[in-house]
């Protein structure tokens, strides 16, 4: 899941060096959290929210299919 948000997120921005991906493992959730360069912040997140919600419904769906949840925190 990790891989798959730091993809998606490097397609994204212009610094693409500069994406930073983490994830926290639980039991059932693991959390990634997604940074990025404060001038990417605006690409990642979308007008309204757009892309930062169509990530995190990707994460979703390859999440269920592995059987666990995930939930994608986007870091300032």
């Amino acid at each position: 899941m990790k891989s798959l948000i730091e993809y998606i997120a490097k397609s994204l921005v212009d610094s693409p060096d500069e994406v930073v991906v983490s994830e926290v493992q639980g039991e059932r959730t693991s959390v990634i959290e997604l940074k990025v360069a404060k001038e990417d912040l605006g690409k990642v997140i979308g007008k309204q929210g757009r892309t930062a919600r169509a990530m995190r419904t990707i994460l979703s769906a390859a999440s269920t299919k592995i059987r666990k949840r995930s939930v994608l925190e986007i870091i300032e």
